[in-house]
């Protein structure tokens, strides 16, 4: 079945695509859930906005009462502390990060990440400053031994985030050519048997043709089909997208 447009009309005036990303992940998941070995599970994530893991633990004691020398009985009461002012103050726009996205652990590992589908969001492309924070995630999971997997249907952003990625560590895909394709599919990974190596599967992807069958790896030796027309035919039929 053919890839459409989600961004633009006749689909867009039909169907968000805010609705789009936030069901084919679950839908990714359900396709996966088949091919799977035993011990791995995935997981769909949806985030929109400013994202913070905080430790709780480190803010247990948090509102404990500040120590003060005790007054009276020979005591000495202390002045609070205050600190200088700040030599910058300036309103600070941070980006948000719109997150849709397949999560895959290993149960085995104790829940160990290991590898991550990235669908592309208008919002990871729009200013420099997103496109950069998406591309540093992407990069950090790698460093982290997590095999991703990007796909960018993203067609009012003229961006390649993959290109960028690359870039970002210092390599380039002589396959993407001078302009690179604003829509696309890729999986990357790290693979360490004696030394690092980079290793990619691009595929550019065009309207009213299928979308691409990816591997999703595992390990350093395993990897399972990431079937993308499939969940993504399933997810325009949920949505009674035509």
């Amino acid at each position: 079945m053919p890839l459409r447009d989600h961004f633009r009309p006749p689909v867009s005036k039909r169907a968000s695509w805010e609705g789009f990303h936030g069901q084919w992940p679950a839908m990714i998941v359900q396709h996966l859930v088949r091919v799977l070995p035993e011990g791995y599970v995935a997981e769909p994530r949806v985030h929109l906005g400013p994202y913070f893991e905080i430790d709780v633990s480190t803010f247990a004691s948090a509102d404990a009462p500040v120590q003060t020398a005790a007054v009276g009985n020979g005591g000495v009461a202390t002045a609070p502390w205050t600190a200088a002012r700040p030599s910058l103050e300036v309103e600070a726009d941070w980006p948000d990060q719109y997150e849709y996205e397949v999560l895959v652990f290993d149960q085995e590992r104790q829940r160990r990440l290991v590898a991550a589908v990235e669908l592309v969001s208008p919002a990871n492309k729009d200013r420099q400053e997103s496109r950069r924070a998406f591309v540093t995630k992407c990069a950090a999971l790698l460093q982290q031994g997590v095999a991703i997997s990007i796909v960018d249907l993203v067609t009012t952003r003229q961006f390649n985030l993959y290109a960028e990625l690359l870039d970002w560590i210092g390599q380039h895909d002589p396959a993407l050519g001078t302009e690179p394709s604003a829509i696309y599919a890729a999986s990357v990974r790290f693979q360490k048997p004696r030394r690092t190596l980079l290793q990619t599967w691009p595929c550019p992807l065009h309207m009213g043709q299928p979308l691409p069958t990816l591997p999703l790896w595992l390990s350093a030796d395993a990897a399972v089909p990431l079937e993308l027309e499939v969940s993504y035919e399933d997810t325009c039929r949920v949505l009674r997208i035509a």
